[in-house]
């Protein structure tokens, strides 16, 4: 399906992502009439234990995809202690269909797990009918609105509850 891709942690600031992010923020530009996505971010938040930035890249290494997670807790726009916030997920058109967004999502919700966050939640539109549809598809539902654009109209927040960490030793005989 995704013959030859993989998946790299990278720093938000890399050369990279910086090339992807200044696309999704022209298609965010196209889909919401001049729009980006004004959300503050700083590299140290996609830093682990406390977040991660994926990049895809094809066989001849070029990056195709994007996601990320920062962890997030209870603070004045919505969020809840424990929370990892799904941020940058972006599909080049030209790689679209290939199953790398939702690749890229389980590996967030795994790292995010790993880490002790306990849910994911993420914001998208209502102009980006794929994303909604991907993250209804992974068990994501609508959810109370949270961050930067939780008063427009337009705003879709979902949220997942991640699995408890495994324990480090066995619960006994199996």
């Amino acid at each position: 399906m995704s013959h030859g891709i993989h998946l790299r942690a990278v720093p938000y600031d890399h050369p990279d992502a910086l090339k992807l992010d200044a696309q999704v923020q022209l298609e965010y530009q196209e889909r919401y009439d001049g729009e980006g996505d004004a959300t503050y971010l700083d590299p140290t938040m996609f830093l682990p234990p406390s977040g991660l930035y994926l990049l895809a890249y094809d066989a001849s290494d070029t990056p195709v995809a994007s996601g990320a997670w920062r962890a997030q807790d209870h603070n004045d726009e919505g969020y809840s202690d424990g929370d990892a916030e799904v941020k940058r997920m972006y599909v080049i058109p030209e790689a679209r269909g290939l199953g790398l967004a939702r690749r890229i999502l389980a590996e967030l919700e795994a790292d995010a797990a790993a880490a002790g966050r306990r849910r994911m939640v993420l914001e998208t539109g209502d102009r980006q009918p794929e994303a909604i549809a991907l993250y209804l598809s992974s068990g994501y539902a609508l959810s109370e609105k949270f961050g930067y654009y939780r008063d427009y109209e337009s705003s879709r927040c979902m949220a997942k509850l991640l699995p408890s960490p495994r324990p480090s030793r066995p619960l006994g005989p199996r």
